[in-house]
């Protein structure tokens, strides 16, 4: 009787596995994955109106910087919190955390499902909280970019969606750029866009590479021995009240370089010779790089979003 009994479980185990092999998300072939991407996305004539829904790695300072360097006219609204993932800003009955204090600048937040569904945005930029892995196993990270992108989607039809690629924490124990080197393609591309891309094949989503620019930057200091005012990534993250080094958020430098790839990607232009000296979203001067850093961040934003397809940038 055990015997019968063992041979049942086993039998019911390997068939749940054989289930669960079946009903899993499933990507694209190599060559649909290839076609999909190399097919530009049609460019923006004159300035546009962009949609965020993140958290506080968006945060108010780099939008707000994005709209100086943008050509004029440019317009944002957003809706964000702190660490909030997508689910949270889609289920009412979630709460997004920090809420009051993310949305507080007038003009700017504009409850997201109305905007979004509403076609008034040349572009949408989703992204999701970090740590990314849990993120995608215990908030349906698949399911709800799925669902955002289908109301931006129904909304404007000719607006890109875009999923803006962040980092992980600078203190993180496998090391901050070999996160960003495993992440790319393990997280954000196969866990993520590409799954959505199976479900959506008739609406792909693209990429902002804020992570691959930050890492290819930290590259170029490293192998130039330093730019002025950088010579390493600490350099690009905040302070906390206290003065200590915020390990997550971006500072002055890095909310620039973040800024400067998100214009290379919506804009479909070269941010070399864009002005370096910009304001916070206060109005409050920010810190600038100095003219050596900022031309070598441009020109690393161009490299970088030229030569990968997923942007949706002419390579």
């Amino acid at each position: 009787m055990r015997l019968v009994l063992l041979i049942l479980l086993a039998l019911i185990l390997l068939g749940a596995g054989a289930w669960w092999v079946w009903l899993k998300p499933r990507l694209p072939a190599p060559d649909v994955i290839e076609a999909t991407y190399a097919k530009p996305v049609p460019p923006h004539q004159g300035s546009m109106r962009v949609f965020f829904l993140g958290h506080s790695l968006v945060n108010q300072d780099m939008p707000a910087m994005l709209a100086q360097l943008a050509p004029e006219g440019h317009s944002h609204n957003s809706q964000l919190g702190w660490g909030t993932p997508m689910k949270a800003h889609w289920d009412d009955d979630v709460e997004i955390l920090g809420f009051d204090e993310s949305n507080n600048q007038p003009g700017i937040f504009r409850a997201a499902k109305q905007a979004i569904s509403s076609g008034d945005y040349d572009a949408v930029v989703l992204t999701e909280m970090v740590e990314l892995s849990d993120a995608i196993k215990y908030h349906e990270s698949v399911k709800y970019l799925g669902l955002w992108a289908d109301l931006a989607h129904a909304g404007n039809p000719e607006a890109p969606i875009y999923l803006y690629e962040s980092w992980h924490w600078l203190t993180d124990p496998k090391g901050w750029e070999v996160r960003l080197e495993q992440d790319l393609a393990d997280l954000w591309e196969n866990r993520l866009l590409l799954a959505d891309l199976a479900r959506h094949p008739d609406r792909p989503v693209h990429v902002i590479p804020a992570g691959q620019v930050l890492l290819n930057f930290m590259t170029e200091v490293r192998n130039a021995g330093g730019v002025e005012g950088i010579d390493g990534p600490e350099d690009l993250f905040g302070v906390d009240q206290e003065g200590k080094l915020d390990p997550i958020h971006m500072g002055d430098l890095g909310n620039y370089l973040v800024a400067l790839t998100h214009y290379a990607v919506l804009y479909q232009k070269s941010p070399e010779g864009l002005p370096h000296e910009l304001q916070k979203a206060n109005g409050i001067p920010a810190q600038a790089p100095s003219p050596e850093a900022a031309l070598l961040m441009q020109k690393v934003v161009w490299d970088t979003v030229t030569s990968y397809p997923k942007t949706g940038v002419p390579q």
